[in-house]
């Protein structure tokens, strides 16, 4: 039988991995790695909580990965290509891999909104990100012309 996940013994991590100033908007998340917690290997799954005014990430897509939100409790902005659409705890949405539709979270409430995100775990993943001089390779951060950060 499969245990039980005990989430207050799951770390928390806490701000972004971005360089600055790209970090700034995702200062206040927080992931909780629950699949890695469980054992799981081919997808992850993270417990995100956006704290009020805080992003998911930068507007991003990724060329090998599918990605998929629910929101558990609160409310956010999803951002896309196509505009912006406001979810709720019990809506969900997807992002297949290789769609060049970036996409982010925003919690503009006064609450703390938390959410489910599943994701792929391909190694070859390139993360485009549309808005900002900035892609992630398996390798690290990179400028758009290809240069370290």
């Amino acid at each position: 039988m499969a245990s039980k996940i005990d989430l207050a013994a799951v770390a928390a991590r806490v701000g972004s991995a971005y360089p600055p100033p790209f970090d700034e908007p995702c200062r206040d998340r927080e992931r909780r790695r629950v699949g890695d917690a469980a054992g799981l290997t081919q997808f992850g799954v993270n417990l995100l909580t956006l704290r009020p005014g805080t992003w998911s990430s930068q507007r991003h897509w990724h060329s090998h990965e599918d990605e998929f939100v629910y929101v558990v409790a609160g409310e956010v902005v999803l951002v896309t290509n196509e505009g912006e659409q406001t979810l709720i705890a019990g809506d969900c949405a997807g992002f297949p891999a290789g769609k060049a539709d970036g996409h982010h979270l925003q919690n503009r409430s006064s609450r703390d909104a938390i959410l489910l995100e599943v994701g792929s775990r391909a190694e070859e993943d390139v993360t485009e990100y549309p808005d900002v001089d900035l892609r992630a390779l398996p390798s690290g951060f990179v400028h758009k012309d290809g240069q370290q950060y």
